[in-house]
């Protein structure tokens, strides 16, 4: 996990304060053999709406980072994953929650991508040509770019 913590849309106060729980999130990045990776864009209804963003969602009581990425992207997407492999760790503190962010890379599945929540979705390559991105999307972007060999890329 990096020492600072991102800190979203910074001028906006935080609803419940300093002392807020933490919000666990299991995020899926995947990436098909050509390299390409898939954003969703958040659904209406929900903060930050149109804002692309890999996929993923909440942990429930009990459930691993593995199990809640399987879970929500059998709900959102209607895939199952493979193997999931930790990567990074990311806490960003959004106006409306605090919230860890345990990415995984995602390099198979089975099924074809159904968009449950009525959300779009896009196959990117660096840099991305969709927008707005989520503030905690773009951390990935940075990471993916160096491990790529993209010199002072952001994304």
């Amino acid at each position: 996990m990096s020492s600072e913590m991102l800190i979203a849309d910074a001028a906006l106060p935080r609803q419940g304060g300093a002392h807020r729980p933490v919000v666990d999130v299991a995020v899926g990045v995947l990436i098909r053999a050509e390299g390409d990776f898939l954003l969703t864009s958040r659904p209406v209804g929900k903060v930050y709406a149109g804002y692309w963003e890999f996929p993923g969602g909440k942990l429930e009581p009990g459930e691993s980072v593995a199990q809640a990425l399987q879970r929500e992207l059998q709900e959102e997407l209607g895939i199952t994953i493979g193997p999931a492999t930790p990567w990074r760790v990311e806490m960003v503190d959004y106006p409306h929650a605090l919230v860890r962010l345990n990415f995984c890379k995602v390099l198979s599945w089975t099924g074809d991508l159904e968009m449950r929540e009525a959300q779009l979705f896009a196959w990117q390559q660096l840099p991305v040509q969709v927008e707005p991105v989520l503030p905690g999307t773009v951390p990935v972007l940075q990471w993916l770019a160096a491990e790529r060999g993209f010199e002072g890329a952001t994304y």
